[in-house]
């Protein structure tokens, strides 16, 4: 298993489907999981920290777990097939429940749980990504692309 950090989340240009990127620590590979708009919205509030008035799902598991004394040791994502992650939670005494992969990030973001991913997983699934300067440049050269003068509005000269 290898560690992974929590890049965030990103709409896919294609669908306009939300895609939480997964970076492996120490390496170069990215893992992109499909996810729903509600699992979005729960690992940005988690990622950034940002209070609800009353506690979603993820919020009201992590609390329970506080309560009862139990600690969310590894977030594991274990399997993939036909383009479906597959997840674990794990706990003391190495109990695990399935997760989605989702739900495991929402809960490990709230709980401070290192998230691993698979090797072979990370192989069928990571791709790798240009260094950030490299993604703004095309980023920036692609809206010179789809821009004209008349975008700017009236010239004065």
């Amino acid at each position: 298993m290898l560690a992974l950090d929590v890049v965030g989340i990103r709409v896919d240009k294609l669908n306009n489907n939300p895609v939480v990127v997964l970076r492996e620590v120490g390496g170069d590979r990215f893992l992109p999981i499909w996810i729903g708009a509600t699992e979005a919205t729960a690992i940005a509030y988690a990622q950034e920290e940002i209070a609800v008035p009353r506690p979603l799902t993820h919020d009201l598991f992590a609390s329970t777990l506080a309560a009862l004394n139990h600690e969310l040791e590894q977030v594991r994502i274990t399997g993939l097939e036909d383009g479906v992650y597959f997840a674990e939670l794990v706990f003391h005494g190495g109990v695990t429940v399935p997760a989605r992969p989702s739900d495991a990030i929402a809960l490990a973001l709230r709980t401070g749980t290192t998230i691993y991913g698979a090797e072979e997983v990370l192989e069928q699934g990571a791709v790798g990504y240009p260094p950030e300067e490299e993604v703004v440049v095309e980023q920036f050269r692609e809206f010179l692309d789809s821009v004209s003068p008349d975008d700017f509005g009236p010239h004065q000269t």
